[in-house]
């Protein structure tokens, strides 16, 4: 039986990809900051681990906890809204150490399993926004567009040990809780600084509105399942219908 870790599994992407794969017989270690075995029913190939990313010792106890795994999915992440003036650089720091830094040290955690037996797929979920320049999402996509790059790099160390890496980038996701997290973060995280005010307003009116296209949790679970169980997918893969449509005008 097939294992595969995923950070950030209380909501949107990571629960729905969790479940996707214990439909399909994968042995699941769903991680949480806070877990809850009230998100996903228990099964008997369910391990349910607490995780905070941010913090090497937890990254430790949790992978010491999974045992061996044949897939490392990183999804945990925060989301962020607000002009650059309007970001505080603490905050900032600490969406890079969860989003840039936190992908890292897990991808550092379980490399040496993944070297000694010569094979594994680490899959890492970035974001669509990092294919063009949008307002007020400045720190998010840099945090997210550093995720790209190191991927595509690191990718050719890992080559003589066949060790597969994925990315995963969905689109505007109007079921999760981008909005709620960034709250969670710090509660002026959609208060703009009053020469910003009259974009912001605008641009949260422009992601509240009707999408012709978005990306539900469905389809990103869809997308990482291609790219844990299909080796001739590309190294980039969008998930969601505004994903497709977006990575092709690139």
């Amino acid at each position: 039986m097939k294992s595969i870790l995923i950070t950030g599994c209380s909501s949107g992407f990571g629960l729905e990809t969790a479940k996707y794969f214990l439909e399909r017989g994968w042995r699941v270690i769903a991680t949480m900051r806070t877990p809850d075995d009230n998100v996903i029913p228990p099964t008997s190939n369910l391990q349910l681990l607490k995780l905070d990313v941010a913090d090497q010792s937890s990254i430790a106890q949790a992978i010491a906890d999974a045992g061996d795994i044949d897939v490392l999915v990183n999804n945990a992440g925060i989301g962020w809204l607000n002009a650059l003036e309007g970001t505080p650089i603490d905050i900032i720091r600490r969406i890079f150490e969860t989003n840039t830094f936190g992908t890292m040290a897990m991808i550092q955690a379980v490399l040496p399993q993944f070297r000694a037996r010569k094979s594994g797929t680490i899959i890492n979920v970035t974001s669509t926004v990092t294919l063009r320049p949008l307002p007020l999402l400045s720190v998010y996509t840099a945090s997210k567009a550093a995720v790209n790059a190191f991927t595509e790099s690191f990718a050719l160390e890992l080559e003589p040990f066949n060790i597969k890496v994925k990315l995963v980038l969905p689109g505007l996701a109007p079921e999760t809780r981008f909005g709620e997290n960034a709250r969670a973060l710090s509660p002026g995280a959609l208060e703009f600084p009053e020469p910003y005010a009259p974009l912001g307003q605008a641009v949260i009116a422009g992601l509240m509105g009707a999408h012709e296209e978005f990306t539900r949790p469905l389809d990103v679970a869809e997308a990482i399942w291609r790219a844990a169980t299909d080796d001739a997918v590309p190294t980039r893969l969008p998930a969601g219908a505004d994903a497709v449509t977006w990575s092709k005008q690139v």
